[in-house]
C-alpha cells in the first residue's frame, strides 16, 4: 500500500512539474487561505492571551495575606482591631498556602524603604524581598531581561525605579544596584499594571529579610486558577493559619475588611493575620471604614460575581473574533479550494488521451481516481506548507509593524496542515471521479 502511495505520488509531482507556472499559481490560493488561517488565529489567540494578562495584572484572582489584624476604625462598626504588626507569619505558612486545592502560586514577602544606589544616582524607594514567581501572580511585562531564578545577588526592577536610578531610555539589564551595602545585579526591568510595583524594586526573599534583620513574613501572596473562587480560597486559607498559629476558640465568622474575624473581647482570641481578596480591597480602596463595611456586607458573592462578568465578557469577544476571523480565512480557502479544482478538470481534459491509454491496458477506474485524487492533495498540501511559512511569518510581521500580540501554537499548525489536506481531498474528488468515469475507447480518439 505505501509503495503504491508512493508511486502515486511521485507521478503526481511529475505532472506539477510539467506545467511549474501554473501548478505555483493554482498552489497560491492555498498558500493565503492557509497563512490567512494562522495569522487570523494566531491574532485571536494573541488578543485573548493578552486579556487574561490584563485580568491577572488586576488582580481578580489575587489573594493578600498580611501579618498583623488592625482596621482603623473597626471597633465601630464590630469588626476585629487586633494588633497592628505581628511577628508569627513563616515561611512555613507559605508552603502550607500551597497545599490549598485552586492555589496555582504562592509569593512570601517583605518589604521597606530604602536607599537604593546606582553607579551615578540614588533613588529612595520601596524594596521588596520575595520569590519572583511574583511576576506570573501580577502579570508582568518584562521590558528588559528575563525574570530570574529565586537566586542571590539579583534583582529585578519597575520601570518607574530603573528610570530613576539610570535615566529614561538605558538599557538597565547587567547593571549594579546597591542597597544597604549589598550588591545587586538588575536581571530584569518590568512594567505592571500598579504604580507602586512599578516603583519597587525587587530583591529575594532572604536578602530582603536580612535587610530589615528579620526571620519572618510581612506578606503572602497566593495566585489562584478561578478568580470565582477567591472567596472559598480566602476561607480555606484563614481556617489553616489559624490551625498553625494555634488560634485557641474559633473566632465568630463576621465579614470585616480584616478577613473573617470578631473583636477580641467579645468573641475570643482575635486572628494575628489579615486575609483579603484583591476584589474587596479595590472596591472598598479609599471608602471609610463604615462605608466599606456595608459595600462588603451586601456584596457576599463579589468574586463570583467578578468573575462570572469577565468570563462572560471574554466568551462573547472570544465568540465574535473567532467567528470574524474563521470566516475571512474560510473564504481565502474556498477560493483557493475552486482553484485547485478548476485546474484539475483542466488536467483531466488536456490528459484524456493518457487516462484512455491507461485504462486500454488495464489500469481501473478507481487508479485513475487515486491518480488524480493523490494529485490534487499534493498540490494542496504543498501549497500547506508554504502557507504554514507565510502565516507564521506574517505573524511576526504583525507584531513587530504593529505591536499585537499574537500567539502561533503546535495546535494551530497541525490545524492548518489539516485543512490544506482536506481542501484537496474535498475540491479534488470530483475531477479526479470525473477523470475514472471516461470511456477508453473514446478517450484514445480525443483530439
Amino acid at each position: 500500500m505505501l509503495r503504491h502511495l508512493s508511486i502515486l505520488v511521485t507521478i503526481a509531482l511529475r505532472a506539477l512539474a510539467r506545467n511549474r507556472l501554473r501548478s505555483a499559481l493554482t498552489m497560491l490560493g492555498v498558500v493565503i487561505g492557509v497563512a490567512a488561517v494562522i495569522a487570523m488565529v494566531a491574532l485571536g489567540s494573541g488578543a485573548r492571551a493578552s486579556v487574561e494578562r490584563s485580568l491577572k495584572s488586576a488582580g481578580t484572582n489575587i489573594i493578600l495575606i498580611s501579618a498583623g489584624n488592625y482596621t482603623r476604625g473597626g471597633e465601630s462598626m464590630n469588626i476585629a482591631s487586633g494588633l497592628g504588626a505581628a511577628t508569627t507569619l513563616t515561611t512555613g505558612d507559605a508552603e502550607a498556602m500551597a497545599a490549598i486545592a485552586g492555589v496555582t502560586h504562592v509569593a512570601p514577602g517583605v518589604r521597606t524603604r530604602a536607599w537604593v544606589d546606582a553607579a551615578h544616582r540614588r533613588f529612595f524607594g520601596q524594596v521588596r524581598g520575595t520569590t519572583f514567581n511574583l511576576g506570573e501572580i501580577h502579570g508582568w511585562t518584562v521590558t528588559e531581561g528575563r525574570l530570574p531564578a529565586d537566586a542571590p545577588g539579583v534583582a529585578v526592577v519597575g520601570r518607574t525605579a530603573a528610570t530613576e536610578l539610570f535615566g529614561e531610555g538605558f538599557d538597565a539589564e547587567g547593571e549594579s544596584i546597591t542597597i544597604g551595602g549589598q550588591r545587586y545585579t538588575v536581571a530584569a526591568v518590568v512594567r505592571t499594571t500598579d504604580p507602586d510595583q512599578d516603583e519597587t524594586v525587587f530583591i529575594p526573599l532572604a536578602a530582603g529579610q536580612a535587610l530589615l534583620g528579620i526571620g519572618h513574613l510581612q506578606t503572602i501572596t497566593l495566585a489562584i486558577e478561578q478568580a470565582g473562587e477567591a472567596s472559598r480560597v480566602a476561607d480555606e486559607a484563614t481556617q489553616l493559619l489559624r490551625q498553625r498559629h494555634g488560634a485557641g476558640r474559633q473566632a465568630m465568622r463576621t465579614p470585616g475588611l480584616g478577613g473573617f474575624q470578631g473583636p477580641g473581647s467579645l468573641m475570643g482570641p482575635v486572628d494575628d493575620f489579615t486575609v483579603k481578596t484583591q476584589a474587596a480591597a479595590q472596591v472598598t480602596k479609599g471608602l471609610y471604614t463604615s462605608v466599606a463595611a456595608f459595600a462588603l456586607a451586601n456584596m457576599p458573592k463579589l468574586d463570583e460575581v467578578t468573575m462570572q462578568e469577565m468570563s462572560s465578557t471574554m466568551s462573547r469577544a472570544g465568540g465574535t473574533m473567532t467567528a470574524l476571523l474563521g470566516s475571512i480565512a474560510g473564504i481565502a480557502l474556498i477560493v483557493g479550494g475552486i482553484g485547485i479544482m478548476n485546474i484539475m478538470l483542466v488536467s483531466v481534459t488536456e490528459r484524456t488521451r493518457e487516462i484512455g491509454l491507461r485504462l486500454a491496458v488495464g489500469a481501473r477506474p478507481r487508479d485513475v481516481m487515486w491518480q488524480f485524487l493523490v494529485e490534487a492533495v499534493v498540490l494542496s498540501l504543498l501549497g500547506g506548507l508554504l502557507g504554514i511559512v507565510a502565516g507564521l511569518g506574517a505573524a511576526q510581521m504583525l507584531t513587530l509593524l504593529l505591536e499585537w500580540p499574537t500567539e502561533v501554537t503546535a495546535g494551530t499548525v497541525l490545524m492548518a496542515f489539516g485543512i490544506a489536506a482536506l481542501v484537496g481531498v474535498g475540491f479534488g474528488y470530483y475531477p479526479a471521479r470525473r477523470a475514472s468515469q471516461l470511456d477508453p475507447i473514446t478517450s484514445l480518439r480525443y483530439e
